[in-house]
């Protein structure tokens, strides 16, 4: 139930590679992960049906943590009590990562990119890693995989409750080996009441690391250093500062890619050239390169190891180019959260300081919706050029006073400067950018889409009218 989540959506692709004949339901069926699952030969039905769940006669079902009580098949489960039911973090456990070497990378941002990172690096060194990505990698043949039985299984450690029935954050299920810890800040407003509701739950997923394995975490992030080291496995920092163990040095980037070095406190070395963007991105990649040097241990020099990222190019909807013409670049990311759009702005700047920057914002997640980060969003939005707000998603969920306000938003932005505007439907949104877009200016445009849902389905229509 909710097949078409991205993490439910690759479980049940490995799931029916292990043999299992597998359905799904859902509401929200669009790309990429209805493609995937339709690639697959995976059925989704359309909508909830309890005699449609009844005459299927499944043997387990898997409730995704978008589904709630009301649902009609979770009512009719609850009553009949015809067909087990269980969590997708729990299925992942039992089925998945038992008697595996599993690498769970946490943390509030950069998880998919991270992940995708660490099983690239260890497939490329030849052990053959399962891994369940949260997106579509650019650089692994899909989302999900088994791997070798016994090998490493690399998966995001999500920190959202696992079902209704189950508020326990996913990544206590997971089982970890290492965990990376990428940073940690206030997010998921639904279901955490603040900052240390949060790390509460990360203090938990801590203690379940064993005493073979390693802790890896962002020294920079003081949310973090609070809760580390810790006296029981081994713990590795990584950052900017000369005291982290693993250091990020010499970092720079512009319209040609992104250039640093990473070096160890044991003398191991690595000089990284990529495309990928912001020093965000470098510290993903470091966090990756020490859980991947963990793994293989001595058997592969550093060096060798992390070759392979200058061929790296990243994740679906992760700073993805959609379109790259002198006169115009057009990029999809997932940024949801102050932070992630205010390191990707900023790295925009580096990547085109020729162009005029021009930033759409759909206001989707839960905690997006709500007035918690009026003041952070538009300070991480001054920093575009230009700003397009789109509606927020389903805002009769928050009453008036508590829901982001996206009119003084653009208010506020125009009076700092940034050609900004608020708008009540995703079409007159994407009218009006066509029409910016196309007038003559002495610069080039570069248009960057933030969003974790689907911007309205209207971002190909842009691309249609601008290509």
């Amino acid at each position: 139930m909710g097949i078409c989540g991205t993490a439910m959506g690759n479980i049940a692709v490995l799931m029916k590679r292990q043999g299992h004949t597998v359905t799904g339901s859902d509401t929200g069926v669009y790309p990429p992960m209805s493609n995937v699952l339709a690639d697959e030969g995976i059925v989704i039905e359309a909508g909830f049906d309890p005699d449609r769940l009844e005459a299927c006669a499944p043997d387990l079902v898997i409730i995704g943590n978008a589904m709630s009580r009301g649902n009609t098949e979770i009512e009719w489960l609850l009553e009949t009590r015809r067909f087990p039911m269980v969590s997708l973090p729990e299925l992942v456990s039992r089925e998945i990562l038992s008697h595996r070497r599993n690498i769970v990378v946490a943390g509030t941002h950069g998880k998919t990119t991270t992940s995708t990172l660490a099983a690239y690096l260890l497939e490329k060194a030849g052990l053959k890693p399962g891994w369940m990505i949260g997106g579509v990698p650019l650089d692994l043949p899909s989302g999900a995989a088994l791997g070798h039985a016994g090998g490493p299984f690399v998966i995001e450690g999500d920190e959202y409750d696992s079902a209704f029935f189950d508020k326990r954050s996913k990544f206590i299920h997971y089982q970890p080996q290492v965990l990376v810890l990428n940073n940690l800040e206030f997010d998921h407003g639904d279901i955490f009441r603040d900052l240390e509701d949060i790390q509460r739950s990360f203090r938990h997923v801590i203690r379940l690391v064993p005493c073979n394995g390693c802790i890896i975490y962002n020294a920079d992030d003081t949310n973090l250093t609070n809760l580390l080291p810790v006296n029981w496995t081994a713990c590795i920092s990584v950052g900017l500062s000369k005291q982290a163990d693993c250091r990020i040095v010499d970092f720079a980037e512009d319209s040609h890619g992104a250039r640093f070095r990473l070096r160890w406190k044991d003398g191991a070395k690595a000089e990284i050239n990529w495309r990928l963007p912001g020093i965000f991105n470098a510290r993903n990649a470091a966090m990756a390169a020490c859980s991947a040097r963990f793994i293989v241990g001595d058997t592969m020099e550093t060096e060798a190891l992390l070759a392979p990222l200058a061929d790296f190019q990243g994740v679906k909807r992760r700073q993805e180019i959609l379109l790259d013409r002198p006169e115009l670049v057009v990029l999809e990311d997932f940024g949801h959260h102050p932070t992630a759009i205010r390191e990707t702005l900023t790295s925009l700047r580096a990547h085109y300081p020729g162009h005029r920057l021009t930033a759409c914002f759909e206001p989707r997640s839960n905690t997006a919706c709500t007035g918690r980060f009026q003041r952070a969003f538009t300070d991480a939005l001054a920093l575009a050029d230009a700003c397009y707000l789109a509606p927020v998603n389903r805002p009769e969920r928050y009453p008036e006073n508590d829901r982001l306000n996206t009119v003084r938003m653009a208010e506020e932005l125009n009076a700092r400067g940034i050609c900004s505007g608020a708008f009540e439907s995703f079409d007159t949104l994407i009218e009006e950018l066509t029409e910016a877009t196309k007038k003559k200016r002495d610069k080039p445009r570069c248009v960057v889409v933030f969003s974790n849902g689907s911007f309205g389905g209207k971002l190909p229509l842009y691309l249609k009218h601008v290509s």
